[in-house]
């Protein structure tokens, strides 16, 4: 009898091992992202102030009890700005009710883009988005926290802005928490991001948050 108890003592610690360690994969597996990146050290955003498109002030506050996706860019854009943006707008349509989120459009090019312009620029994609700037002071502590670039290219008023074409999701706390990334799974095609990818992750991360 006793070499059956020690094979039965041996399959029962066995199994038990065996739950614990799935237990414990399963809380420590982050969820699974298609054209996201979720950073393993997920820190709070550094004190800001911007003013939005209503001419208020826009900070870390305003951040709060919400999931906030921030894009950086320009009115005066000729193809990423409105491409993106109106693939927002269709995006938000699906998350509303499954996510709270604010969409943040974070004008580069405090020159030109007024608290009018800005307000009538965003507007014409969801009343429901923020758009905020800043002095270039103000503006490049933050785009670089966040992991944006941008730069003035040529002379004069008809200057571009050259800019990521990234997004990065904020925590309702704050946080830092991934950066949406342009893909390109056809050869000779811009990359860019794809509303499902896009949608997906955000449900994801949302999901996951803290664990």
């Amino acid at each position: 009898m006793k070499p059956l108890l020690i094979v039965l003592t041996l399959l029962i610690f066995s199994g038990l091992g065996a739950i614990a360690a799935m237990n414990f994969t399963g809380q420590a597996t982050p969820p699974e992202l298609l054209t996201s990146y979720r950073y393993p050290q997920q820190r709070p955003l550094s004190p800001f102030e911007l003013t939005d498109q209503n001419g208020k002030a826009f900070t870390n506050v305003q951040l709060k009890d919400k999931w906030n996706l921030f894009f950086v860019g320009y009115t005066s854009c000729p193809d990423v700005c409105p491409t993106t943006l109106g693939k927002l707008a269709a995006a938000y349509r699906q998350l509303e009710g499954v996510v709270d989120l604010q969409v943040v459009f974070l004008s580069v090019d405090p020159a030109r883009d007024t608290q009018k312009k800005l307000k009538d620029y965003i507007d014409f994609f969801n009343p429901n988005f923020v758009a905020v700037t800043a002095t270039h002071s103000q503006l490049q502590p933050l785009t670089r926290e966040l992991g944006f670039v941008y730069t003035m290219v040529g002379d004069g008023d008809n200057y571009q802005v050259d800019h990521s074409a990234s997004m990065v999701l904020i925590s309702p706390d704050g946080t830092r928490v991934a950066t949406v990334k342009p893909t390109s799974l056809d050869p000779g095609k811009l990359p860019q991001i794809r509303n499902k990818n896009l949608i997906h992750d955000v449900i994801a991360l949302a999901t996951h948050y803290g664990e």
